[in-house]
């Protein structure tokens, strides 16, 4: 039986603080947790916290920022961290909702060229996904996210 991962638990905690409408308790949870975990920290550990510390920025520019860190730390995460992580699958499992909340932000700052990049990278990385309800939602906004950009 493996040790519970402390740092993750956190996260879960801060992201059961966004679910349930704490966006500001959340922030506070994650905001502690980069300040501890830092820019070199590790990537597994940054790349959850940076993908979940985007989704309760108030300003577009700042998610962006977070979803770039999220992004970034995940091109420095090896399948066994991802395993050890809990991610069932390789850590390309991550790929498809980053490049989605990327294409997402990028289409509400104006930047409709990075948007539609993300968004094929994203459609690209889909097959990593199962054909359960997560894999269901992130087809589904990827969708949503490609008509926004076709009415833009």
């Amino acid at each position: 039986m493996t040790e519970p991962d402390p740092v993750m638990a956190e996260i879960g905690r801060g992201i059961d603080l966004s679910h349930s409408g704490e966006r500001e308790a959340a922030h506070r949870v994650f905001a502690v947790l980069w300040d501890a975990i830092g820019a070199t920290g590790d990537a597994f550990h940054r790349c959850v916290l940076a993908h979940s510390m985007a989704d309760v920025q108030d300003d577009p520019r700042e998610e962006l920022v977070w979803d770039l860190r999220a992004l970034e730390a995940a091109d420095l995460i090896s399948d066994e961290r991802a395993r050890q992580g809990g991610v069932g699958g390789t850590v390309a499992i991550f790929y498809p909702s980053l490049h989605l909340n990327l294409g997402d932000v990028y289409r509400r700052v104006g930047d409709l060229d990075r948007a539609r990049d993300h968004l094929a990278r994203g459609r690209a990385a889909v097959g990593e996904l199962g054909d359960d309800e997560y894999g269901q939602l992130i087809r589904e906004e990827l969708d949503r996210l490609a008509h926004l950009l076709s009415t833009a």
